[in-house]
């Protein structure tokens, strides 16, 4: 009697979307059986359940297409097509692994709050059909659950907190890419890809994009390659002069987990030293950091840390609301990253800070406002980084500095964008002031006469007097 042929794994690529440094993919290559390599794009546009569950913004969706493009060749060579189904995943996994016959499905955990609920709802779909979910480890550098202070309590502070990460962690392991794949047979049939509508149709945003990034696995890696090569050393400063290309660009890679910060942080720690590197892998901390307080606070994208900012007297003014959007603030170096945002899907850290505190500060609107807009329109939009971020320029999350700390945005350009390369490669019409009046055209109202630039929303010194005293009055309400 013949034996019957082995039983294949179904393989669930999430924000996971790459063939090297994949503890799913590689055990399931390990096993020596036929491998379905399955993604499942959500008819919302979302990857996760639950009350935390978000759909996916329109920059996010257009990065998803070309990654799984060049995840779909990868593992076409391999030797197992991706296969591409829409729905929600509790629903479509248990249907492919029926299909196929397959008695385990493998995944990468998530520490996403709500990807974590899709775990459960999916693990118990499975269950029902007598298939099991494995789930591997998470592609974060260290456990949530266990990094804790002396107390016993969460870490609220960063610095504490990455020294305590950077005193805990080994050197991370890696896994190579399998050198095949079997595949299995009949596969379960593909969906295309452009059937889930992920790419703009009319009008067509995307070309900034186009022009900007290269999706991908490989791509990843080129980027990684060429920041360690070229500008790492001279990181801890270049990485505020957001004129020069002295960042690394990893964020989107990352976020799609097309390269790990397991990859990121063995290469940094072995072909480069000095400040620059540190500097840089406390970015890499940072992105831990946000991660482990979205873990303890799943609700952080709407909701204060601080609770009592919850009672904080934000202003309701859409018009200037779309005014920032657009880059049409009358503050250069905040139109100009607002103008980068838009055509590129990206903008310069050190500016996204001057445009954040600008909209909370300076205009008093809703940081959730700036989040929510940030999670649309960029190709980075992280379920932990942007409302981490976004909590820290309100002075109402996991940080030291109070509501105080607020950005001059003219000073903020004249020292770092001095000569005005930055303002005037995104401001074109800014391009004939000179480097004096830069950053302060409306002190020569004729130029801004002649260039059309749009006056200041506000008056930085009264909205900054206004913004203390709206705090003040919700300390002095707290204390009653």
């Amino acid at each position: 009697m013949a034996a019957s042929a082995p039983a294949p794994i179904v393989v669930l690529f999430r924000d996971d979307l790459r063939l090297a440094d994949h503890p799913a993919l590689h055990a399931a290559a390990g096993r020596g059986v036929p491998v379905v390599p399955l993604f499942v794009v959500d008819r919302d546009h979302g990857l996760g359940d639950g009350p935390t569950a978000r759909p996916l913004g329109g920059a996010v969706r257009w990065w998803l297409h070309h990654s799984l493009e060049r995840l779909s060749a990868g593992l076409a060579r391999l030797g197992a097509p991706l296969v591409l189904r829409g729905g929600r995943p509790a629903d479509v996994v248990p249907q492919v692994a029926g299909e196929a016959g397959a008695a385990e499905v493998f995944v990468i955990g998530s520490l996403d709050p709500a990807q974590a609920a899709a775990e459960k709802r999916l693990a118990d779909a499975l269950e029902r059909q007598g298939v099991r979910l494995v789930v591997f480890p998470h592609d974060h550098l260290i456990d949530p659950a266990r990094l804790r202070n002396g107390s016993g309590q969460p870490y609220q502070v960063y610095t504490p907190f990455f020294r305590a990460l950077r005193q805990g962690l080994e050197r991370p392991v890696t896994l190579p890419a399998p050198d095949a794949l079997r595949p299995a047979s009949p596969a379960p049939a593909p969906e295309s890809l452009a059937s889930f509508g992920l790419l703009p149709t009319a009008p067509d945003w995307a070309g900034g994009l186009r022009d900007t990034w290269t999706p991908g696995e490989d791509a990843a890696w080129t980027r990684l390659h060429a920041f360690l090569e070229t500008h790492v050393a001279g990181y801890r400063t270049g990485r505020n002069i957001p004129a020069e290309p002295a960042t690394s660009r990893l964020s989107p890679h990352l976020r799609f987990g097309e390269i790990t910060a397991r990859q990121v942080w063995n290469a940094v720690s072995a072909m480069a030293e000095g400040q620059g590197a540190e500097t840089f892998l406390g970015e890499i901390g940072w992105r831990e950091f946000s991660a482990y307080q979205v873990v303890h606070h799943p609700d952080m994208a709407r909701r204060s840390l601080r609770h009592e900012y919850d009672a904080f007297p934000w202003r309701d003014a859409p018009d200037e609301l779309r005014a920032w959007q657009r880059g049409r603030t009358g503050y250069p170096i905040v139109d100009a990253g607002m103008r980068e945002l838009w055509q590129t899907g990206w903008m310069h850290n050190r500016v996204r800070m001057i445009v954040g505190s600008f909209l909370v500060k300076d205009l008093l609107l809703p940081w959730q406002m700036g989040e929510a807009w940030f999670h649309d329109t960029l190709v980075d939009a992280h379920w932990a980084n942007n409302p981490a971020s976004w909590q820290w320029v309100a002075g109402c999350g996991a940080d030291a500095a109070p509501y105080f700390r607020i950005f001059n945005p003219v000073l903020q350009g004249e020292k770092f964008d001095p000569r005005g390369h930055y303002v005037r490669r995104w401001v074109p019409e800014l391009a004939g002031v000179s480097d004096r009046l830069i950053h302060r055209p409306w002190d020569s109202p004729l130029e801004v006469a002649r260039t059309g630039y749009a006056q200041p929303l506000v008056d930085h010194g009264a909205a900054r007097h206004r913004a203390l005293a709206a705090w003040r009055g919700l300390k002095d309400e707290a204390a009653e």
